[in-house]
Formats: structure tokens, sequence, C-alpha cells
């Protein structure tokens, strides 16, 4: 049987507003296997991006422990934990978050160079990536030249450019459209799937929910149960 490719043991998060404590995750536990795609639901304010930012090595933990790719890597220094983000993750969120002032293609070129690629390797899997989410004819093309949908795709690819093995995702197609979030979530299934991925991926629509392999409820500061 495959190992999980991420693990969270017993994973809590509180914070402090003045003399208010909040306890956002109460002891969560999630194994997540290669090749699963997990949706994450709950109400608004239940600790979804919490849950996603901890688990992608962007929050720190206040107990518990996060097992990637076999890894332990809650009490890592912040060099490793950027390492852990650069090889084993990629992250996709409600808003592209595209550089604006490069192209579609340099966009998803950039993080590559970062991780030690050299230019033209990059450029290969840029078009590559492009090619596969129909966008390759608008490549050259920067964020404001692309439709909503279209920036989103560029924003999937770039999260897939360095061949993550974990892909964390906050409401991807939140801002988009029921015909163009159903595109952009196709899109996204495929490409998790050719890559054998592990996905997490929080939404609030019930109806691309019930389309991935599992989901499970974040319900006050617990996951309630796994479908």
């Amino acid at each position: 049987m495959n190992k999980p490719v991420l693990s969270l043991k017993n994973l809590e998060r509180t914070f402090h507003q003045g003399t208010e404590t909040l306890h956002v995750l109460r002891g969560v536990n999630l194994d997540l296997y290669p090749g699963e795609i997990v949706a994450l639901v709950g109400p608004s304010g239940a600790g979804k991006s919490t849950l996603l930012q901890t688990a992608g090595l962007l929050e720190k933990t206040d107990g518990g422990e996060i097992i990637l790719d076999g890894k332990k890597c809650s009490s890592l220094n912040e060099g490793a934990r950027t390492k852990m983000r650069r090889d084993v993750l990629g992250f996709v969120y409600q808003f592209h978050h595209l550089l604006p002032e490069f192209s579609a293609e340099e966009n998803i070129i950039l993080p590559q160079m970062i991780a030690g690629k050299s230019l033209a390797q990059a450029s290969i899997r840029a078009h590559a990536l492009l090619k596969e989410v129909g966008l390759e004819g608008r490549a050259s093309h920067r964020p404001a030249r692309l439709s909503g949908g279209e920036q989103q795709r560029v924003a999937i690819v770039r999260a897939l450019a360095n061949q993550p093995k974990v892909l964390l995702a906050d409401e991807p197609t939140g801002n988009l459209d029921e015909h163009t979030a159903d595109a952009v979530f196709e899109k996204l299934v495929h490409l998790v799937r050719q890559d054998n991925l592990a996905a997490l991926i929080a939404t609030h629509n019930m109806d691309l929910a019930k389309r991935m392999d599992r989901i499970i409820t974040l319900h006050e500061g617990h996951i309630r149960g796994q479908e």
C-alpha cells in the first residue's frame, strides 16, 4: 500500500487576540496519499486556510507534527522549510497572484529558475504546461490580458512547474463563474491525476467537492468526517 505523502499528526494552531485565545486547529489528523484528491470543506471561519497554510509550512504549528514526503517538518528552520516548500509543495489560491509585469510563460519559468533550472529547461516545461491547459497561444500575454479563467489556469500550472508531490489549493475556483470554474477544475484534476500528485483542495462548492475522491470537514478545529 502507498505511504502517505503528507501526514498531519495532532496538529494544533492557536491565535491570541488581546486577552482572547482562539484555538483554530485542535489536534487535526490527516493522511494524504499520492494520486488522491481530497476536498476540504467547512463553514467560513472554520480554519480551512489556516490548515492549508500550516500544512504547507507557511505558518508554524503550536503542537503536533507535519510529515512531508517522509520528513518531519514542524521543527525545521526557515531555510529548510523554504526548501521543502520549493521541492515538495505547490500552492494555488483563490486569487491567481501572478506577477503582473511578466508574461504567462515567464510566470511559470521564474519559480523553476529559482529552483535551479536553466532558462532553456524552464522554457520547455512552461511551454508544455501551457499546452496542457490550452494556453500555448497566450504564452506571451501578461495577466491583465488574460481572462479570469486563463489567469487561474496559469496559476495552477505555475504551482506544478517544479513537479511537487503535494498540491494545496485554497478555493482555486472561488472567483470564477460556474461554467469557468467547472472548466478550470477539470484541468486541475487532469494535471493532478497525470502527475500522481496528492491534492488537498479547500472549497465551498459542494458540487466540485463531490467529484473528488473524498471529502473531509473541518469543524470546531477537528476533522469531523472522511467520506
